[in-house]
């Protein structure tokens, strides 16, 4: 009994596996056809404010459930969904060329330049690498040595291996730094689920689903970073004149009433959420200076219930439901309420205050921070576009938004919050000064800090800015981003700098890639793209679904025919494989493609084949006059080996495919290797367990392998 039980659980706990497996790709799929009707609604829209209010409905109602359906269901590839492929390049070689000092640049660096690019365009292998072995054929029988060429700054560590670890290092520093500004750009673009992955040593990878506009994809990609440093204005006179917005959409909603309903409903109320504090921590100083900020905030209190100025006598709110209280302040503040504010003053123990936009007056002194939630920042950017909203920001004022960093588990489904700044619209001082920049940790503090150090000409302008600006923030904006806003310390002379207040490695890592896109000359070039159309798609998951079912319906015909009831049996296998292999594919998060489909029609041909290997085993067992259930087990004991064989060989070939190949190759190859172990299972154990578990009624003779096979 318990091993009849044993071979029903072998059968049922995979086909139970893949309903829970899949059913996440099937709900998505529901969601997905809802989420067209909303955007259809969105696009019909009378303006962009109606639009965003229809999607945060959608959102509000299925939010959290299409975003997990979307993160458990098995993903489509963009040749069976739509969307475009692109490959970039770092152009390494003119990195070199921008690195080399340029009074030392001769005719002999230039064929070494030549020669290097020439055979880049052939090889996988590092520039780098190739540029000291052209060197090495071409410059050194001339008597050149890397040190003429380049000037590390240290005369004590000049030498030909640090020259070239300095080169490897600013390479793979340029394909960073590349790889976080097209993330950025993307981001902004809209691209939902965009793939950004590095490929070798010079080459980024994109697959942006659903993009189909050519022409401006390439322009977004190509257009060369700007790294800028700007006053942050994010004072009392910013603050006030968001009071002034407030009053005047109030004023403008209590004469539209539909208006009013519309701010109330399409965006995210902060009164109702609870606003972490931005991290006023990060300070800018020199690396010889010692002198301590007296503006630093050491605490934060967000609970602090204190107003930062004297407010009103009179409570407006006073009697109200909470409920009710939360309407009239959203109607009295539709701008304001859409973001949190903070105040903290100058003294050293300041602590951080929520701001009221109900109080008279502002301090005028010590710093403001604003804080937003990923679900308002798209109403906001409506807004600011608004021509009378900006006509009441303060003159020379521009806002930037804190840049988007990768997002946890639980940012995935709560939402993000973002810090966002009042800049002065001119920046003090462009990228093109830094001359290098790195991120280590400060042995006094133990903590994680950014060096950077800029040119002769960026240290004067440099040392003028801070020293006039003490006490103050700049931020440090890429392609409009604001990646960090620290307070200046003190006067910084000499161009070496300190930027302190980092969380952790990858947030100093990251502006670590954000500096360098400043001090490196490296251009990415797009050297492939494909564009896949979404009805082409449509076209391709067609006729893939219709080969593997059509390649399903041949091998059940044959086997019933050929193999009679024991051929039912290896259908049914066949149908559990199929099962398995989506199951374990859902579960790894892999991704569906064209040459995907092709390694599971190719598993329907080796799953079968390992059926009729054990079959005709048993056939000829049968033919030598044993019993049924003898020629069975000696049946099932022989063909092992052969299939073993042929399966793991197929496996190891698989392998070699997923981590030598890129792109479609490896998407073959994980569904040709996936499908080689499912077979393994289903076929071995399955098959086994059915036709045993047939054969326990003991009718044994009623069991067929099909005609019987002659001497």
């Amino acid at each position: 009994m318990k091993s009849k039980i044993g071979k029903i659980a072998l059968i049922v706990i995979p086909i139970i596996a893949a309903i829970f497996a899949l059913y996440p790709t099937y709900n998505y799929s529901q969601l997905e056809s809802t989420r067209a009707d909303y955007l259809q609604r969105a696009n019909k829209a009378a303006n962009p404010a109606d639009s965003l209010a229809i999607m945060n409905e959608f959102k509000k109602n299925y939010g959290q459930e299409y975003q997990s359906a979307k993160e458990n269901s098995l993903q489509l590839g963009l040749d069976l969904k739509g969307g475009m492929y692109v490959t970039m390049e770092v152009d390494v070689v003119k990195l070199l060329r921008e690195t080399a000092q340029k009074e030392a640049i001769d005719d002999t660096f230039d064929r070494v330049l030549e020669a290097t690019e020439k055979e880049s365009q052939t090889s996988d292998e590092s520039v780098v690498d190739i540029f000291s072995r052209k060197f090495n054929e071409i410059a050194k029988p001339e008597g050149k040595s890397l040190i003429s060429y380049f000037d590390l700054g240290d005369i004590s560590n000049a030498s030909e291996e640090a020259i070239l670890e300095e080169l490897t290092n600013n390479a793979d520093g340029a394909i960073n730094q590349a790889q976080e500004v097209i993330r950025q750009r993307i981001d902004k673009y809209g691209v939902s689920e965009p793939n950004i992955q590095k490929q070798g040593s010079r080459r980024i990878l994109l697959e942006l689903p659903g993009v189909t506009d050519e022409s401006q994809i390439r322009s977004l990609l190509e257009t060369t970073a700007r790294l800028e440093f700007k006053l942050v204005r994010s004072n009392a006179e910013l603050v006030q004149s968001f009071q002034k917005i407030d009053k005047m959409l109030a004023s403008n909603n209590s004469k539209s009433p539909d208006a009013t309903n519309m701010e109330q409903t399409d965006t995210a109320n902060v009164t109702e959420q609870v606003v972490p504090a931005p991290d006023a921590t990060a300070e800018l100083k020199s690396t010889d200076s010692t002198v301590e900020n007296s503006d630093v905030v050491n605490t934060t209190d967000t609970n602090k219930k204190e107003d930062v100025a004297k407010a009103d006598t009179s409570n407006p709110y006073e009697g109200l439901s909470e409920k009710a209280a939360q309407n009239l302040y959203a109607s009295k503040h539709p701008f304001t309420r859409m973001f949190a504010t903070f105040w903290v003053g100058d003294s050293k123990d300041g602590q951080m205050q929520p701001v009221s936009y109900d109080i008279n007056s502002f301090p005028q002194q010590g710093n403001y921070y604003f804080r937003i939630h990923e679900d308002s920042l798209a109403k906001l950017k409506i807004m600011l576009n608004n021509p009378k909203i900006k006509s009441l920001l303060p003159f020379d004022t521009e806002l930037a938004f804190q840049a988007k960093s990768e997002a946890s588990d639980a940012e995935k489904i709560t939402g993000q919050f973002l810090d966002f700044y009042g800049l002065k619209s001119e920046p003090e001082l462009t990228g093109d000064v830094i001359v290098d920049a790195g991120k280590n940790v400060d042995p006094t503090s133990n903590s994680w800090v950014v060096n950077m150090s800029m040119n002769s000409d960026g240290s004067d302008k440099w040392a003028s800015i801070t020293g006039a600006n003490v006490g103050k923030r700049i931020a440090i904006v890429l392609d409009g981003n604001v990646y960090s806003a620290p307070n200046v310390n003190s006067k910084i002379s000499g161009g070496s700098s300190q930027i302190s207040g980092m969380a952790n490695a990858k947030e100093a890592s990251l502006l670590e890639i954000v500096l360098k896109a400043g001090a490196l000359k490296a251009p990415v070039k797009i050297i492939e793209e494909k564009v896949v159309g979404a009805s082409l798609g449509d076209d391709s998951i067609s006729s893939g679904v219709n080969s593997t079912l059509f390649a399903f319906a041949l091998v059940i015909l044959f086997m019933i025919i050929y193999y009679s009831r024991a051929g039912i049996v290896a259908d049914i296998s066949l149908l559990i494989n199929i099962m398995v292999i989506f199951t374990i594919l859902a579960s790894l998060g892999g991704t569906l493609s064209l040459p995907g489909i092709a390694g599971i029609v190719l598993t329907l041909g080796m799953a079968v084949d390992a059926n009729i290997l054990i079959f005709e085993r048993v056939r000829e067992e049968l033919n030598k006059g044993r019993s049924l259930r003898s020629a069975i087990d000696e049946g099932f004991s022989k063909a092992m080996s052969a299939i073993f064989d042929s399966n793991i060989t197929t496996f190891m070939t698989g392998l070699i495919l997923y981590y030598v190949g890129t792109g479609l190759i490896r998407g073959f190859a994980l569904t040709l290797m996936i499908g080689i172990l499912s077979t393994l299972f289903t076929a071995i154990m399955v098959s086994r367990s059915l036709i045993e578990l047939q054969l326990s009624d003991g009718k044994d003779s009623s069991f067929s392998f099909g005609q019987s096979k002659n001497s």
